[in-house]
């Protein structure tokens, strides 16, 4: 599965990048090709393109923010959670959305 994401905290430092990390290496244990978007005090990173969008199979937007151009996933499978939940959590946001895209 080909998963988008995008990480997101007030301050776009810390916890952006540490959630990035956290869905990067998680969705890759899991099988999943990761492509993370981070927003935050450095501007729009590794942005999301109209190619990612379009072979996407669903989008973790983990954000404590608004999301720019959120609008953008409208249409995919969506899992929202706060910024720190990938790197609590993990397993259960992947699993979430893993639910999620078999009962689509």
């Amino acid at each position: 599965m080909f998963i988008v994401c995008v990480a997101a905290c007030p301050t776009g430092v810390a916890h952006t990048y540490m959630a990035a990390e956290a869905l990067e290496m998680l969705g890759k244990q899991r099988g999943h090709e990761i492509k993370v978007e981070t927003q935050g005090s450095m501007g729009v990173e590794n942005g999301i393109t109209e190619a990612d969008l379009a072979r996407a199979d669903a989008v973790i937007l983990a954000a404590d923010v608004a999301i720019i151009n959120k609008e953008r996933f409208n249409g995919l499978i969506k899992l929202e959670c706060r910024v720190a939940d990938p790197i609590k959590f993990g397993e259960a946001v992947f699993e979430a959305l893993e639910q999620e895209v078999a009962h689509g």
